[in-house]
């Protein structure tokens, strides 16, 4: 199925259409149709987002209606009809593009046609459509700051795993988590430690106790990879009492 978007032409001035550059005028004899202008070109969609092609077409001023046409330049692919069409002082066709459409080579087709329904004119031009992949989600499992209560001046243990949504939740190794603490009363967290994943994407780190509070692990991401943060857990730190 072809991308469609059609018009009506509206803006007339003295009889003549305007337009420029190589429309003609009201005195041509030949019927024409000319693709002005794409944009952006190439049209460059990121991850889930979508991005919405302008081309302009200039007419002379005997064609009553214009139909455009886009899909991949000698590939069958799914497409979208067009889904907002506004009229200037030339014809404007917007066309959004998806994840889902084919990257490489395209092309456009401008179509004319008479009062009667008749096709007076053709042009067509190509442009390039690419198609960039997301950063992969990413996600801190099974976080634990251990134990839950410790004596001061011991050791509080922190585990947990780093994972990356690639069709499915997949261990990521050799990516360095983070360990960040915030204190009871205070707004700002602090870092404490840092490991890096095994094969697993396991990963362990320690810091001594000397107040109550919580503790996160934070992976930063990369340029492939979104960042990511853990649970919160609390750790409860006594001077007295518990020995560990």
């Amino acid at each position: 199925m072809q991308k469609i978007a059609v018009g009506i032409i509206s803006a007339l001035v003295g009889g003549t259409m305007l337009v420029s550059g190589g429309a003609a005028s009201a005195t041509a004899k030949a019927s024409e149709v000319e693709i002005l202008d794409i944009s952006p070109n190439p049209v460059v969609v990121r991850g889930d987002g979508e991005t919405t092609a302008k081309f302009k077409v200039g007419a002379s001023s005997d064609v009553e209606r214009v139909e455009l046409s886009v899909e991949p330049d000698g590939r069958a692919a799914r497409t979208l009809v067009a889904r907002d069409v506004r009229e200037l002082e030339k014809w404007l066709f917007s066309v959004p593009f998806n994840k889902n459409d084919v990257e490489g080579k395209w092309k456009a087709t401008a179509v004319a046609f008479d009062d009667d329904g008749d096709k007076v004119a053709t042009d067509t031009i190509r442009f390039y459509v690419d198609i960039r992949a997301g950063k992969a989600d990413t996600r801190i499992t099974r976080f634990s700051a251990d134990p839950y209560k410790v004596r001061k001046g011991r050791t509080i243990h922190f585990s947990g795993r780093l994972q990356a949504d690639d069709r499915g939740w997949e261990p990521l190794r050799n990516q360095k988590v983070h360990i960040y603490y915030r204190a009871n009363g205070h707004s700002g967290w602090k870092w404490v430690d840092s490991d890096r994943t095994n094969w697993r994407g396991d990963f362990h780190a320690s810091t001594k106790a000397y107040k109550s509070g919580t503790f996160k692990a934070v992976y930063k991401g990369d340029w492939k990879r979104d960042g990511a943060e853990s649970r919160h857990d609390y750790v409860r730190v006594s001077s007295w009492g518990w020995h560990r």
